[in-house]
């Protein structure tokens, strides 16, 4: 046998079993409607398996509400929404052996309020949300204006609990609005332009006001820890357990867990506890059985999640609104 009997075409080598597709690329729309989007993107490429399939996810903005779709091995799909709604939406390609791809770049749109009339099309988006001269019980919000195919008619300013409620606050014909800063409420605002056909635009970013406060005692010592343990990783997804360490000296009687993502994790199954997520931010409950944590004592509970662009594990974690090591 000769030497070039024994050498290996590394060209004809298949693809691992376990390579996923690649993300779908370029999601856009082609047509909206008050209660549809026809989506397009480009073909994922297939990894070790032919593509089979999409799951379309589309989900309200500022609110805990997701859903989403499967359609066959295509580059459209219309999707059905509701009426003067924000919506991020992303793709997922599938294939015959259940991969998952990672998730296409998100895409926001938002619907009309109606489909007749003269006005169908919502204003743009005002421009950057600032706050100035915060005092204690108030801050002046500002941005830039809008511009509308007919006219904009005001600003809807909205002051959101960071989970899924959205409180209108004010409807304003210019840009700026002093707003009442609340003690006992989340002091986060977005605002969204309007026009006469009742069309809202798609949202500024969020701003979070945290009122001055005067000279305070030492904040106390951290009565908890928390380890957030990765038990598994490929792309796409992760497994991950986290378990909280009471490290006081009085018992935990039901418990809440905060901390934020830094990239574009999303938690899909989650057990021994319940969860809410909005964007990055996420809260973690307590079930119904497992809501005390002895003094010295600790609980466990673990999910599974999606990622794409960066799977860094959060950085700062608060339970029931203090801080933890």
């Amino acid at each position: 046998m000769s030497a070039a009997s024994n050498t290996v075409d590394a060209t004809s080598s298949t693809p691992p079993a376990d390579l996923p597709p690649t993300a779908p690329r370029n999601l856009a729309v082609s047509r909206i409607t008050s209660t549809s989007a026809t989506l397009t993107w480009t073909a994922a490429e297939p990894g070790c398996c032919d593509i089979t399939g999409h799951t379309i996810g589309y989900f309200q903005a500022f609110h805990d509400l997701g859903e989403s779709v499967r359609v066959g091995n295509v580059t459209t799909a219309t999707i059905t929404l509701r009426p003067a709604t924000q919506y991020r939406v992303i793709v997922q390609a599938t294939d015959s052996a259940g991969h998952s791809s990672p998730s296409s770049d998100p895409l926001t749109i938002i619907t009309p309020a109606t489909d007749n009339g003269p006005d169908t099309v919502p204003p743009s988006a005002p421009g950057t949300l600032t706050a100035s001269d915060v005092t204690t019980t108030s801050a002046t919000l500002n941005w830039t204006p809008s511009t509308d195919n007919v006219a904009v008619t005001g600003y809807n300013v909205y002051r959101w609990d960071g989970v899924f409620t959205s409180t209108l606050v004010a409807t304003v014909p210019g840009t700026s609005y002093t707003a009442s800063l609340v003690p006992s409420v989340r002091n986060r605002y977005y605002v969204r332009a309007r026009d006469a056909a009742g069309n809202v635009s798609i949202a500024t970013n969020e701003v979070r006001i945290d009122p001055p406060t005067g000279p305070t005692t030492p904040p106390p010592s951290a009565t908890c820890t928390v380890t957030y343990q990765k038990q598994s990783e490929w792309q796409g997804g992760f497994v991950t357990d986290i378990t909280i360490m009471n490290t006081a000296t009085t018992a935990v009687n039901g418990w809440t867990l905060d901390f934020t993502f830094p990239g574009d994790q999303r938690i899909t199954t989650l057990w021994s506890a319940t969860h809410a997520q909005s964007g990055s931010a996420v809260t973690i409950r307590n079930a119904s059985w497992n809501g005390t944590i002895a003094a010295g004592a600790s609980v466990s509970f673990g999910f599974q999640g999606t990622w794409s662009g960066s799977n860094a594990a959060p950085t700062s974690f608060s339970l029931n609104g203090a801080p933890c090591l």
